[in-house]
């Protein structure tokens, strides 16, 4: 029976270091020998999520930004994005009270000028995140990032907005301090919805944008049935996935709540939890 294996990236296929196991790789590459479709749902952009995937062997279809740009065979099966009006009044909100952002888009990831400035606030701020930084990822998160093909600079919103034909699919904004405060004001805006990929970041899309909607999408254009899919994850915006497969997957480091909500709890991902779920639940029945 075919079956669709949709896999997170940050905390599940990805080790605490970043790098996908060899287990992993070997137990992917025998779900697609087995007639399996393996895809990566993220909250990673698109191109992001393929620069990762180029440092193995594997080619697998994708859904980025936390399944609002659904991807196969090069083409775009799928894109929902947020509603202009509501990237303005998110954006507005975050730079009265001068948090730092990004913006994932059809365009590539906008980052404000201010990027700098407003992480060393951040992590002065929060001084349980900055104490547990090692001193190359303290830089990785307070340089300012350099234009390029996929990253882009911007001052004001409406320099984005302005773009031709652009969309946007997901706020990334880390936060702690002010969280719970910052989240209140959010939801007062209509057709948006807000999740979190870990406890110093959340993630806002569209109402209808999530990685169940993803999974979805991609289990129709390979005409495979919802309940022959399979979704492994560890954190709050996995949910959705883990909620429409047919069987739900939860990492060993998940949190606590996710793997409540999971049908089965596997290893963690510095132990090959995506290469143990492989073998145990989809190889095994096959």
């Amino acid at each position: 029976m075919k079956k669709l294996i949709a896999i997170d990236l940050d905390g599940t296929l990805l080790s605490s270091n970043i790098e996908i196991s060899e287990e992993n790789v070997q137990a992917i590459q025998k779900a697609q020998e087995a007639g399996h479709v393996v895809m990566i749902c993220s909250g990673r952009a698109p191109e992001d999520i393929k620069t990762v995937i180029a440092q193995t062997p594997l080619k697998c279809p994708v859904a980025g930004s936390n399944g609002t740009m659904v991807l196969a065979d090069n083409k775009l099966l799928s894109q929902i994005s947020i509603d202009k009006n509501n990237v303005k009044s998110v954006a507005n909100i975050l730079n009265e009270k001068k948090y730092p952002f990004k913006i994932y888009s059809s365009q590539g990831i906008f980052v404000a000028s201010t990027w700098t400035e407003r992480m060393l606030a951040f992590l002065e701020q929060n001084q349980e995140v900055s104490k547990g930084l090692t001193p190359k990822e303290y830089k990785f998160m307070t340089e300012q990032p350099k234009e390029t093909d996929s990253i882009k600079i911007f001052d004001h919103i409406d320099d984005v907005l302005n773009k031709e034909n652009i969309a946007i699919q997901k706020f990334f904004i880390p936060t702690i301090s002010g969280k719970t405060e910052l989240i209140s004001t959010l939801k007062e805006i209509d057709g948006i919805s807000i999740t979190t990929s870990g406890p110093f970041n959340i993630e806002i899309m569209d109402t209808n944008g999530h990685k169940g909607n993803g999974i979805k999408v991609m289990a129709e254009y390979f005409n495979i049935p919802i309940e022959n899919t399979v979704a492994i994850g560890d954190n709050f915006n996995d949910v959705p996935m883990l909620e429409v497969a047919g069987l739900s997957v939860a990492m060993g480091n998940a949190d606590p709540s996710v793997k409540d909500i999971a049908d089965v709890v596997t290893l963690t991902n510095n132990e090959h939890g995506v290469a143990h779920a492989i073998e145990k639940y989809v190889l095994t029945n096959n």
